[in-house]
């Protein structure tokens, strides 16, 4: 079965003949966790990089910010059995997609990157692999099984 991950949302799968997938990360980062020992996987699609923005938005949906959201995904995972010293952590995204050469001015993609980097840091969690920045959105998919991440740009997959 597909899982499709809209913007501002997240899944965690145990079925081992799943996929989850999400589409259009432009600024957004799409987050991918997975557990091989205990067949976990989890993604989240965040638009922004700190909550404290919009309490009121952060309390109705944590995953629409990095700081709210990360912690949200590996609770989520850890209730379904994965195990933080096995986690492997992938991501993509955090482009600058609408932006001309330096108009990236609020630079979200970039923002967001850092406050994931900061949050897997404070937690003693290493990125495995990434593919952020550029200019180009991505689309994103793991399968729940094998673990394996998949990103396509302009129709070409490559693995992550």
């Amino acid at each position: 079965m597909k899982h499709i991950v809209g913007v501002a949302d997240m899944k965690v799968c145990s079925a081992p003949d799943d996929t989850i997938i999400t589409h259009a990360l432009g600024s957004c980062l799409g987050i991918v966790i997975h557990d091989p020992v205990a067949c976990v996987a989890g993604m989240l699609h965040v638009m922004l990089p700190q909550s404290s923005i919009d309490a009121e938005k952060a309390k109705a949906n944590p995953c629409m910010f990095v700081d709210s959201g990360v912690p949200k995904l590996f609770r989520e995972a850890y209730a379904a059995g994965a195990v933080k010293g096995r986690i492997v952590v992938k991501v993509a995204g955090g482009a600058a997609v609408h932006c001309g050469e330096g108009d990236d001015y609020f630079q979200i993609g970039k923002r967001n990157f850092v406050a994931l980097r900061s949050i897997l840091w404070k937690n003693g969690v290493l990125l495995k692999s990434h593919d952020v920045g550029g200019s180009e959105p991505r689309g994103l998919a793991v399968d729940v099984g094998t673990g394996e991440v998949v990103i396509s740009t302009k129709g070409v997959d490559k693995r992550l």
